[in-house]
Protein backbone atom coordinates (compact mmCIF):
# COMPACT_ATOMS: atom_id res chain seq x y z
CA UNK A 1 0.00 0.00 0.00
CA UNK A 2 2.98 1.63 -0.77
CA UNK A 3 1.45 4.65 -3.22
CA UNK A 4 -1.64 5.15 -0.66
CA UNK A 5 0.29 6.13 2.46
CA UNK A 6 -0.14 2.93 4.31
CA UNK A 7 -3.33 -0.24 4.77
CA UNK A 8 -6.71 0.77 4.05
CA UNK A 9 -9.19 0.92 7.26
CA UNK A 10 -11.85 -2.00 7.34
CA UNK A 11 -14.56 1.50 5.72
CA UNK A 12 -12.09 2.36 3.15
CA UNK A 13 -11.84 -1.06 1.75
CA UNK A 14 -15.58 -1.43 1.79
CA UNK A 15 -15.60 1.97 0.11
CA UNK A 16 -12.63 0.91 -2.35
CA UNK A 17 -14.63 -1.98 -3.39
CA UNK A 18 -17.97 -0.27 -3.96
CA UNK A 19 -15.62 2.06 -6.24
CA UNK A 20 -14.88 -0.85 -8.21
CA UNK A 21 -18.69 -2.21 -8.77
CA UNK A 22 -19.66 1.27 -10.07
CA UNK A 23 -16.66 1.59 -12.28
CA UNK A 24 -17.94 -1.96 -13.57
CA UNK A 25 -21.64 -0.78 -13.67
CA UNK A 26 -20.66 2.77 -15.77
CA UNK A 27 -17.82 1.92 -17.98
CA UNK A 28 -17.79 -2.26 -18.06
CA UNK A 29 -14.34 -1.98 -16.74
CA UNK A 30 -12.41 -1.32 -14.03
CA UNK A 31 -9.00 -3.59 -11.95
CA UNK A 32 -8.97 -7.19 -12.52
CA UNK A 33 -7.58 -9.66 -9.95
CA UNK A 34 -4.09 -10.60 -11.09
CA UNK A 35 -3.86 -14.97 -10.10
CA UNK A 36 -1.03 -17.13 -10.27
CA UNK A 37 -1.93 -20.12 -12.11
CA UNK A 38 0.07 -22.43 -10.93
CA UNK A 39 -1.87 -21.76 -7.42
CA UNK A 40 -4.94 -20.08 -7.93
CA UNK A 41 -3.42 -17.34 -5.15
CA UNK A 42 -4.27 -13.75 -5.69
CA UNK A 43 -1.54 -11.29 -6.11
CA UNK A 44 -2.28 -8.04 -7.13
CA UNK A 45 -4.48 -5.83 -9.40
CA UNK A 46 -4.45 -4.81 -12.64
CA UNK A 47 -6.32 -2.87 -15.23
CA UNK A 48 -8.33 0.17 -16.50
CA UNK A 49 -9.88 2.82 -14.51
CA UNK A 50 -10.61 6.70 -15.54
CA UNK A 51 -8.86 8.82 -13.19
CA UNK A 52 -8.94 12.71 -12.91
CA UNK A 53 -6.08 14.29 -14.09
CA UNK A 54 -6.23 18.18 -14.07
CA UNK A 55 -9.35 19.22 -15.70
CA UNK A 56 -9.69 15.79 -17.64
CA UNK A 57 -10.58 12.40 -17.02
CA UNK A 58 -8.06 10.12 -18.59
CA UNK A 59 -8.27 6.70 -18.97
CA UNK A 60 -5.31 4.97 -16.70
CA UNK A 61 -3.87 1.59 -16.62
CA UNK A 62 -3.09 1.03 -12.59
CA UNK A 63 -1.23 -2.13 -11.00
CA UNK A 64 -0.78 -2.84 -7.56
CA UNK A 65 0.96 -5.98 -6.73
CA UNK A 66 1.41 -8.10 -3.38
CA UNK A 67 5.39 -6.85 -2.45
CA UNK A 68 6.54 -10.76 -2.27
CA UNK A 69 5.53 -10.48 -6.31
CA UNK A 70 7.71 -7.61 -6.99
CA UNK A 71 10.49 -7.75 -9.69
CA UNK A 72 9.32 -10.99 -11.54
CA UNK A 73 7.90 -9.54 -14.50
CA UNK A 74 3.44 -9.99 -13.54
CA UNK A 75 3.43 -6.42 -13.47
CA UNK A 76 4.87 -5.46 -16.94
CA UNK A 77 2.77 -8.56 -18.26
CA UNK A 78 -0.10 -7.46 -16.91
CA UNK A 79 0.04 -3.87 -17.81
CA UNK A 80 1.01 -4.99 -21.71
CA UNK A 81 -1.81 -7.10 -21.85
CA UNK A 82 -4.48 -4.14 -20.15
CA UNK A 83 -2.35 -1.51 -23.04
CA UNK A 84 -3.62 -4.14 -25.91
CA UNK A 85 -7.42 -4.22 -24.43
CA UNK A 86 -7.14 -0.22 -24.06
CA UNK A 87 -6.53 -0.32 -27.83
CA UNK A 88 -8.13 -3.10 -29.69
CA UNK A 89 -11.21 -3.72 -26.91
CA UNK A 90 -11.94 -0.18 -26.28
CA UNK A 91 -10.52 1.55 -29.26
CA UNK A 92 -9.02 4.29 -27.29
CA UNK A 93 -6.73 6.70 -28.65
CA UNK A 94 -3.96 6.86 -25.69
CA UNK A 95 -3.64 5.29 -22.39
CA UNK A 96 -1.77 6.14 -19.21
CA UNK A 97 0.20 5.08 -15.69
CA UNK A 98 -0.04 8.00 -12.71
CA UNK A 99 2.51 7.41 -10.89
CA UNK A 100 3.85 8.98 -7.61
CA UNK A 101 7.32 10.61 -8.53
CA UNK A 102 9.25 8.75 -5.57
CA UNK A 103 7.81 5.39 -7.25
CA UNK A 104 10.50 3.83 -9.27
CA UNK A 105 9.80 0.32 -10.07
CA UNK A 106 6.08 1.50 -11.43
CA UNK A 107 7.68 4.09 -13.73
CA UNK A 108 9.97 1.29 -14.96
CA UNK A 109 6.62 -0.79 -15.48
CA UNK A 110 5.54 2.00 -17.74
CA UNK A 111 8.32 2.60 -19.62
CA UNK A 112 8.69 -0.84 -20.77
CA UNK A 113 4.62 -0.91 -21.26
CA UNK A 114 6.22 1.75 -24.18
CA UNK A 115 4.95 4.85 -22.49
CA UNK A 116 7.20 8.49 -22.24
CA UNK A 117 6.45 10.84 -19.17
CA UNK A 118 4.34 13.63 -20.20
CA UNK A 119 3.44 15.96 -17.66
CA UNK A 120 2.94 16.32 -13.77
CA UNK A 121 0.48 17.39 -11.25
CA UNK A 122 0.36 17.75 -7.22
CA UNK A 123 -1.96 15.30 -5.66
CA UNK A 124 -3.30 15.31 -2.30
CA UNK A 125 -4.11 12.17 -0.45
CA UNK A 126 -4.61 12.15 3.84
CA UNK A 127 -3.01 15.36 4.08
CA UNK A 128 -0.03 14.46 2.12
CA UNK A 129 1.38 16.87 -1.47
CA UNK A 130 1.95 14.15 -3.34
CA UNK A 131 4.16 14.65 -7.09
CA UNK A 132 2.49 12.59 -9.64
CA UNK A 133 3.91 12.17 -13.16
CA UNK A 134 1.70 11.12 -15.90
CA UNK A 135 3.18 8.46 -18.03
CA UNK A 136 1.23 8.08 -21.66
CA UNK A 137 1.36 5.73 -24.94
CA UNK A 138 -0.28 6.38 -28.41
CA UNK A 139 -2.32 4.32 -30.44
Amino acid sequence: MYAYEGAFSDDEVCAWLENQIDRYQMWGFGLWAVILKDTDEMIGQCGLTLQKWHEDEVLEIGYLFNRDFWHQGFAIEAAKGCKRYAFEVLKAKEVCSIIRDSNTPSQKVALRNGMVKKDAMIKHYKGVDMLHYRYVAYR
